[in-house]
């Protein structure tokens, strides 16, 4: 048996290391570490609750926004406010469109990169794959990131600044949106939408969008030369090296829900396993310490509870990462859980066969992109420029709340406690914590921890690509992670 220590790993928000235990050419045993400790949830004691919009936005520059809809709907619930309808679609159009440009950066300039590695220089498809997408000097780059800037005058638009908005509050957005900037607003989407038409998929994103099967998803890959969209540029390559066989976790998949209006998400909140859907019951999560370097190792805690206090003390720990569980499982989170917990035949097809692995979460992540951008266009139409935008309310004394929201790399939660007008605890869940936690006091691997093993090892790698491919189709964000 070899140990290898990965990492760190380029283009990985944060630091990420992954100690691998090698043998007979595959990986037999991982240990995830997030070799970073930042604090925010103990930076927030003693703030006055409305303060937490503009610190917990800065736990991340690429999914600011994310954290901002997290924090103001536990400020929200604690102070039992509500959105009016404007302020619903407000929030569902600024969320999207950070999403929508985490999921498209990731494929382009994260995940695709790495195919164009000398280490295939011998394979068939590396020439067009190089050209198109090398890191810095592929032609997908100098498509891609004019369309994203396009697009995030969205952002600019509805939410003043990107990152760190403070335009989301509690009770709606502080930003009206007037009739010509409506207009404005969907000519942005329809710009967007003709890049990834014409660019991305090669097809209409009501067809994308459509697929029933993973036979449909072949069938539809067959239509047309493999090279003439990078969707199907991706198929052809994870067809050649057999992504579906890399990278399998738990099978097990929780989301929050995602847009529409909190009673009424547009996505289903619960979770799959097995074939069946639960759900969702948040009285279920707890973070285990057991491996991690904080105190209060003895038995898991509700985040309600939840103690964030760092030490090295702790011998079986080995990362500043938390263990989130729900009811003492591991699940796995991200666009894959999220359209497979609301029932996407696609998805569900997907998973039947092979379970979660590196090709169906990137075929989830740019299904999505296609639902969402479809989606945009109608909540855009649905504003009336008449009505109110915003809620107002006041802050109890005594209270607490949680905030729930899907980020790009899925399910994020915010805990909220108020006493004597101030923070007296606030407790976060990251995506990234979820996915690439350490073990528990049960002694089970997190998500990726499960993932990487078996994954094949060439001789002499250090950090092996296929570790690395597995890696990315998590899309860590690692800033998160140690919040």
């Amino acid at each position: 048996m070899s140990r290898i220590v990965a990492g760190p790993f380029n283009r990985v928000e944060g630091d990420l290391e992954i100690t691998l235990e090698t043998g007979e050419d595959k990986v037999q045993r991982a240990e995830v570490n997030s070799p970073l400790y930042r604090g925010f949830e103990r930076i927030l004691l003693g703030h006055k609750p409305m303060d937490a919009l503009v610190y917990t936005p800065r736990i991340c520059g690429i999914c600011s926004v994310t954290q901002s809809v997290a924090s103001a709907r536990a400020l929200a619930d604690a102070m039992g406010l509500s959105m009016p309808k404007n302020g619903e679609l407000c929030t569902n159009l600024v969320l999207a469109s950070e999403n929508i440009t985490d999921l498209i950066t990731h494929f382009y300039l994260f995940f695709m990169p790495d195919f164009a590695r000398d280490t295939y220089a011998g394979a068939s498809w590396f020439g067009d794959i190089q050209g198109r997408f090398k890191a810095t000097a592929g032609s997908a780059s100098t498509q891609m990131l004019p369309a994203r800037a396009d697009f995030l005058h969205l952002m600019g638009l509805m939410a003043g600044k990107w990152p760190h908005t403070l335009s989301l509050q509690p009770g709606g957005v502080a930003k009206a949106i007037e009739p010509k900037e409506r207009m404005r607003l969907l000519a942005i989407v329809a710009g967007f939408k003709r890049f990834l038409e014409s660019t991305l998929f090669g097809d209409s994103l009501t067809t994308i969008s459509q697929l029933k099967s993973e036979a449909e998803l072949w069938q539809w890959y067959q239509q047309k030369p493999w090279h003439s969209s990078d969707f199907r540029r991706f198929l052809h390559v994870a067809e050649v090296q057999q992504l579906h066989q890399l990278g399998r976790a738990t099978d097990h998949f929780l989301s929050f829900g995602a847009y529409g209006a909190l009673d009424e998400p547009m996505w289903a909140a619960g979770s799959y396993r097995d074939g069946q859907t639960s759900p969702l019951d948040i009285a279920r999560i707890v973070e285990d310490h057991s491996h991690s370097w904080m105190s209060d190792t003895d038995h898991p805690h509700p985040p309600a509870q939840g103690i964030t206090q760092p030490t090295l003390d702790n011998e079986a720990g080995y990362s500043w990462c938390k263990a989130p569980r729900l009811g003492h499982e591991v699940v796995e989170v991200g666009p894959l859980a999220r359209q497979v917990v609301n029932g996407h035949p696609l998805m569900r097809d997907m998973i039947s066969r092979h379970g979660g692995n590196v090709l169906s979460r990137v075929v989830a992540r740019l299904l999505e992109v296609a639902i969402v951008v479809g989606q945009m266009e109608e909540w855009v139409k649905q504003i009336d420029p008449t009505a109110p935008f915003c809620h107002h309310g006041e802050m109890p004394a005594e209270t607490s709340g949680v905030g729930l929201v899907e980020a790009a790399r899925g399910a994020l939660g915010h805990w909220l406690e108020v006493k004597n007008g101030k923070i007296s605890n606030y407790q976060i869940i990251a995506p990234t914590s979820w996915n690439f936690s350490p073990r528990d006091q049960h002694e089970q691997p997190g998500a990726l921890e499960q993932a990487v093993v078996g994954a094949p090892v060439m001789n002499g790698e250090k950090t092996p690509v296929s570790v690395q491919h597995i890696v990315r189709s998590f899309d860590p964000c690692m800033a998160c992670t140690v919040h």
